[in-house]
Parts: C-alpha cells; sequence; structure tokens
C-alpha cells in the first residue's frame, strides 16, 4: 500500500510544477549560480601564456590531472579562475569531519545540534582558506618554473596567481552554499556535477573523431559505451534500492477513542553514505598529486615527484589500491555520521515503535548496527567496483580520454538527489494548498452557521 506522500507524489504534474512559484524561483537560482560558476571556468588567471601553458598540459593530461580537469569542467586546462574547484573545501571537509571524531572539543561541537554545526562550518571555511592557498601557492611556484609559461616570472606572479585561485575557490564555496540554502540541490555537488557534464559533448566529439581517424577501434568504442551504460543501470538500480525494516505501533488510547497499532517501514539504502567516499577519496588523492604533477612540469621533474609517478601515478596499481581503500574508509566513516543507531533506537523507544521480535533499547540499535553494516559491506563493495571498473579499462586499454565510474557515479547520484528535493517541493507545495483549501472551507462553514 503506497503512503499518502507516495500517492500525492504520483499525481504531481506540469499543472502543480506552474503553481509552485517558490519552487521556480529556487531552480532559477540555481541555474543561474551553476551559469556563473562555467563563465568563471573560461577567465584564465593573469599572466600566463595559453598556448604554452597547453602544450605542458597536454603532457599531464593522461594522468591525475585528467581526472582533476574532468571534475573543474575543463578549468585546469584553461588556466582558470576556478582551477583549484571546490577540492579543498571537500579536503578540509573530510579533515574537520575526522578530528570530530577524535578531538574532544570537536566532538563536544558535534553534539551541541544547530550551534555546533555552524560552528563546524566555520572551522571548515578557516582550514579550505589554508588548504587553497597551499595549493594555489605550489601551482604558482610550478608555473613559474615551467619555460615559457608564464610571461614575466617572479614575485607579483606568485601573489596574483595565489589570490586569484584561492579567491576562487572561496567564491565557489560560497555559491555552493548559497545554492543549498536558496536553490535546490546540493551546491558543492552541484558545482561538481556541472563540470562533469559539461565535458561530456567534448568527450564524445573526440572519440567519433578518433574513431574517424583510425586512431581508435569503433568496436572499442562501442564497447566501453556499452559497459557504460550497464554501469549506469546499475547504479541507479543500486541507489534506488531499499532495506525496510518493519516498524509497529502498539494500540493507544487518546480520550474515550481507542487506535489500532499501525505499522511503517525503516528504510535503509545499500549505499547509505551516497556519492561522498569517492568525492572524498579522490579529493585526498588530488591534494597532494596536484600540486606535485604542476611541479613537474618543468624542465627537471624533482626525484621524489618520479618516484611517486612510477608507484602511485594514475593508472598505476598503488593508486587504485589507495583509492579503493579510501573509498571502503569513507563510505564505513560518512555511513556512521549520518545514521546512528543509538539515537534511531531511542526514538524509536520514546514513539512507543519497536521492531518484531527485537526488544526496544540496545537490542534495537544493535541490531540496527548489524544491518546497517551488512549493507555498508555491500554499499562498499559497489562504489569500489563501478569506480575502479572504467579506470582499469581506461588505464589498460589506453583510452585517450579521462571519463572514470567516479565521475558517472557522481553525475547520476546529484540527479537523482536533484529531482527527489524538486519532487518533495512539489509534495510540501500541494500540501500547502490542500490545507489553505480546508481552512478556507471551515471559514465558510462558520460563516454560514452565523
Amino acid at each position: 500500500m503506497a503512503s499518502a506522500a507516495e500517492q500525492l507524489a504520483a499525481n504531481i504534474n506540469f499543472a502543480a510544477f506552474a503553481k509552485a512559484t517558490d519552487l521556480q524561483k529556487r531552480i532559477w537560482f540555481t541555474l543561474i549560480a551553476l551559469v556563473v560558476y562555467r563563465i568563471g571556468t573560461f577567465i584564465p588567471i593573469p599572466g600566463i601564456d595559453p598556448t604554452a601553458f597547453a602544450n605542458a598540459f597536454q603532457q599531464q593530461a593522461g594522468g591525475i590531472l585528467g581526472m582533476f580537469n574532468t571534475f573543474s569542467g575543463g578549468a585546469v586546462e584553461r588556466m582558470a579562475i576556478f582551477a583549484l574547484n571546490v577540492m579543498p573545501y571537500i579536503s578540509a571537509s573530510i579533515i574537520i569531519q575526522l578530528m570530530a571524531t577524535s578531538v574532544p572539543s570537536l566532538e563536544r561541537l558535534k553534539k551541541e545540534g544547530e550551534v555546533g554545526r555552524k560552528q563546524l562550518n566555520q572551522y571548515t571555511r578557516y582550514l579550505t582558506l589554508v588548504l587553497a592557498l597551499v595549493q594555489s601557492y605550489g601551482i604558482a611556484i610550478g608555473l613559474s618554473s615551467s619555460p615559457g609559461v608564464v610571461s614575466n616570472p617572479g614575485l607579483f606572479f606568485i601573489a596574483s596567481t595565489v589570490i586569484t585561485l584561492t579567491g576562487g575557490t572561496m567564491f565557489l564555496m560560497w555559491l555552493g552554499e548559497q545554492v543549498t540554502a536558496r536553490g535546490v540541490g546540493n551546491g558543492i555537488s552541484l558545482i561538481i556535477f556541472t563540470g562533469i557534464v559539461a565535458e561530456f559533448p567534448r568527450v564524445i566529439l573526440q572519440s567519433l573523431e578518433l574513431a574517424r581517424t583510425g586512431d581508435i577501434n569503433p568496436f572499442a568504442i562501442f564497447a566501453i559505451a556499452a559497459v557504460m551504460l550497464a554501469v549506469i543501470v546499475f547504479i541507479v538500480f543500486i541507489e534506488r534500492s531499499l532495506r525496510r525494516l518493519v516498524v509497529q505501533y502498539p494500540k493507544r488510547q487518546q480520550g474515550n477513542r481507542m487506535f489500532m497499532g499501525e505499522s511503517s517501514f525503516l528504510p535503509l539504502k545499500i549505499n547509505t553514505a551516497g556519492v561522498i567516499p569517492p568525492i572524498f577519496a579522490s579529493s585526498l588523492l588530488l591534494l597532494p598529486t596536484t600540486v606535485a604533477s604542476f611541479a613537474g612540469m618543468g624542465a627537471n621533474a624533482p626525484e621524489w615527484l618520479t618516484t611517486f609517478e612510477a608507484y602511485f601515478g594514475y593508472g598505476k596499481v598503488g593508486h587504485m589500491a589507495l583509492y579503493a581503500v579510501g573509498i571502503i574508509f569513507f563510505c564505513f566513516f560518512y555511513t556512521s555520521i549520518v545514521f546512528n543507531p543509538e539515537e534511531t533506537a531511542d526514538n524509536l523507544r520514546k514513539y512507543g515503535g519497536f521492531l518484531p521480535g527485537i526488544r526496544p533499547g540496545k537490542k534495537t540499535a544493535e541490531y540496527l548496527d548489524y544491518v546497517l553494516t551488512r549493507l555498508t559491506v555491500i554499499g562498499a563493495g559497489y562504489i569500489t567496483l563501478v569506480c575502479l571498473l572504467p579506470e582499469i579499462l581506461i588505464s589498460y586499454y589506453a583510452v585517450p580520454f579521462y571519463l572514470g565510474g567516479t565521475s558517472v557515479l557522481i553525475v547520476i547520484s546529484v540527479t537523482l538527489d536533484t529531482v527527489a528535493q524538486i519532487q518533495s517541493h512539489l509534495v510540501a507545495h500541494q500540501y500547502e494548498g490542500l490545507i489553505k483549501r480546508s481552512k478556507l472551507r471551515g471559514s465558510g462553514g462558520g460563516v454560514l452557521k452565523k
């Protein structure tokens, strides 16, 4: 039996959307913000020679910079003001959340509700600024040491590059927060989503051109497209899958009326962590290697960079192993943050609910933790498979463009989440309309009685 909300959502149509003016404003605000972001990815930082930088970038494009360039919507390839994108913010979020589980003062803030959350967000912003300064300084030094890339290398170029790239990251962080608060969907995720989607046409055209010139077998293009289509279907199936735990509510009496016991479901997603694990894992891998790759754009790369690239460069076994470990770790870590079995068990007991055959309280929390752990194992394996399978195919079959499973997972997950939020806004709007009509009928009835 579908719930009232599901029945109401099934009746949503374009007429309901036309009446939801608040939702329309949110969508327009989101679209305008994303257009502003895309414009910024085409504005280069001052003082570089675009042609010389493009030639230097092509030497590194097949590696980790290709992945970073995909996430930034091509901003790295053009060395735009948004070249760092929101990766420093994501890295800062990872560090703060890890510290919130080990540092007592931050752990207390985490338990203080909305006030503590705002303070932790403020610490994340400060750390984002520090990371952006460090990364932009490393990029500025790397660009200065690259022959012919910078017109007038020196202190002024380094200072302007650091200010420009850091300012771009802080602006994107602010823009993402504004989209989350005043738009539709998660702003930071939508910025990454927009960058990835913007690269799709270029990748498709590049593939067709390579097939036309004979540089790549057309059958390989169709095979990769078939694999990607299968991955998309698999991702949608898993992301929509739920483990429903039956929750039973006993009979209750209000006044002289007796209400029969009701039953509902506690939905648990297979992938509770969503798209966060691959984003966090990618961000941690990109944090040191981005600066390292730019530092290696000079004539003589340092020895430590050569050693690092030999074992942990993109496509190497070490890189994939670290990526898989990072995804699995963040799957369990982020799931423990977003779902607390003890708190859920206490809430069920507070409202009189219980799981059939499970005692309320501690036993319920242990059972929820048991079920959630098994689901997280499946979810972590699913995300790792989806993210690494295309990486392996690209590395071993030498496909000359980057479009990995992480990108596809981000696009699908953000799309599903945004559509769900739009649907929830429409449902809320229809509920508001029903309440208003019922109030009008009630007031009208009162007038007739008079």
